[in-house]
């Protein structure tokens, strides 16, 4: 690409070096510093109705990881019973992860968004899962950017997303003494990988952009997508981009 500016150049040597990685390696403790360092990234992101609507928790203490890895594991072992063909990583690591940030919001503030009603009209649900798009756009920015100060600082980061059905919330809350009305997002941890990140395959530009108008070769019928969740789906989660075809 041409015509970048040198702080366009800075920010992308950040984004492609935001890596995934699960197993990190023991050693220091993060200082307080960079916790607070990406949490000022975050602080800073884009939000609906500017409200802000995010909750960090550092998570310092050991056995609290290892009870937020405890459920982690036996969800994992609860897939596999049910037999949910989803490739799972080893959460065991999230015990050992240096830095261990849950992230979780309010959506008490999805009234702050725009044509909110609670009167359970028919316009009102409309636009109660606009305001919930809103909330969750809101989150995954902040998110988003502080997993990108993480990268700055040398870390690689590991995105923890499986925490959305209430047996979740309902074991993870207690741990961490959170409030009934607010509900745990996402769990961030991140330290220096115990081996080198592989680097993740990416669509091209050319088939995500769309100019003007959404171009139909772009569209994927649910068959379609079907198969490229049996056939390679578990090969661009694991697996070096260089080894997905």
């Amino acid at each position: 690409m041409t015509d970048t500016t040198p702080q366009y150049d800075a920010l992308m040597e950040v984004v492609r070096a935001r890596g995934t990685s699960r197993a990190f390696k023991p050693g220091p403790e993060i200082p307080r510093a960079h916790f607070e360092l990406i949490l000022e990234a975050a602080r800073h992101s884009p939000s609906g109705a500017n409200a802000q609507p995010w909750h960090f928790i550092v998570v310092t203490e050991p056995g609290l990881k290892s009870e937020i890895a405890d459920y982690f594991v036996s969800e994992q072992r609860f897939r596999a019973k049910q037999k949910m063909k989803f490739p799972t990583p080893d959460y065991r690591g999230i015990a050992t992860a240096p830095g261990v940030i849950v992230v979780a919001s309010d959506f008490r503030w999805t009234r702050a968004f725009p044509g909110f009603r609670d009167d359970g009209s028919e316009l009102g649900e409309m636009y109660r899962e606009n305001a919930e798009r809103i909330l969750l756009q809101s989150v995954a920015a902040a998110t988003m950017s502080a997993h990108l100060a993480a990268a700055a600082l040398g870390y690689q980061v590991w995105w923890i997303t499986a925490i959305g059905q209430e047996k979740a919330q309902n074991a993870l809350k207690p741990i961490l003494g959170v409030p009934d009305e607010i509900s745990i997002l996402d769990i961030m941890c991140f330290g220096e990988p115990l081996k080198a990140p592989y680097t993740r395959w990416k669509k091209d530009i050319g088939d995500i952009v769309n100019w003007n108008r959404f171009d139909m070769d772009h569209f994927m019928t649910t068959g379609e997508i079907d198969e490229w969740i049996e056939t390679r789906r578990h090969k661009v989660m694991y697996k070096d981009a260089e080894n997905v075809d």
